[in-house]
């Protein structure tokens, strides 16, 4: 079972990763239009659209992903609590 917390929390931080990847490509116009860009846009965009209508945008730098990043680390933490405290009290059980 804890072996599921463990790949749970490998693709949290592949998805942080993701975020973060494509944070950076776009700084660089060059690489807007690859296809890493593309497929990171797909994965990203929906999640990072939710904190784009309500983190303003500063001087033409949006701190969306920043609330995206921290929201996501808040998300994971939950669902460790979550997960080990339910699995905690059914072994308690057995």
């Amino acid at each position: 079972m804890y072996i599921i917390l463990f790949i749970i929390n490998r693709l949290f931080q592949l998805y942080s990763l993701a975020l973060l990847v494509y944070v950076l490509i776009s700084w660089f116009p060059a690489a807007q239009g690859s296809k890493l860009a593309e497929i990171l846009g797909r994965l990203c965009e929906p999640y990072l659209s939710i904190f784009d209508r309500f983190v303003p945008t500063i001087g033409g730098i949006s701190f969306s992903p920043v609330v995206g990043l921290i929201a996501l680390q808040f998300i994971q933490n939950g669902f460790n609590y979550i997960f080990t405290s339910f699995f905690g009290f059914l072994l308690a059980l057995v």
